[in-house]
């Protein structure tokens, strides 16, 4: 990706795959069971920050694709991306990412240990799967 191509979701996008990135090396590293309280934190950490980047990251692109968007909400700009086809091309599903967003809504806003493992074992699993079904969809986007 050129660096110096001003175009936002781009930019977006390239902080988002660093942050995805970390985020998938903790999550990868073994079976959610096995982690930690402390690493169970962190993936969590992690995870609400790249889901901020994923969901802003689809926004921009939205946006460079020229829709204008009256709300600007995560849940709004999920709605429209899988009205517009996003997840279907990136084969990934939208009700996940629904589902993502409330799990960082809990995670942010309140503090439930058996939230919590359920959360972290679900970003192990499913959301992690489906964030990397958005990056290569975005990847794919940059090189054309």
């Amino acid at each position: 990706m050129d660096l110096n191509e001003d175009i936002r979701w781009k930019q977006r996008f390239q902080n988002f795959g660093r942050a995805f990135s970390l985020l998938r090396s903790i999550a990868e590293s073994k079976s959610a069971e096995d982690f930690s309280d402390e690493e169970c934190e962190l993936i969590v950490g992690r995870f609400i920050f790249t889901f901020e980047l994923a969901w802003k990251t689809l926004k921009d692109y939205l946006e460079y694709e020229g829709l204008k968007l009256t709300e600007a909400s995560p849940r709004k700009v999920i709605k429209e991306c899988a009205e517009s086809g996003i997840f279907d091309a990136a084969e990934t599903d939208a009700q996940v990412f629904i589902d993502m967003l409330e799990a960082r809504n809990v995670m942010a806003h309140s503090y439930d240990y058996e939230k919590f493992k359920k959360i972290t074992a679900d970003i192990v699993g499913d959301y992690t799967r489906e964030l990397d079904k958005i990056y290569f969809y975005f990847l794919s986007k940059v090189v054309e």
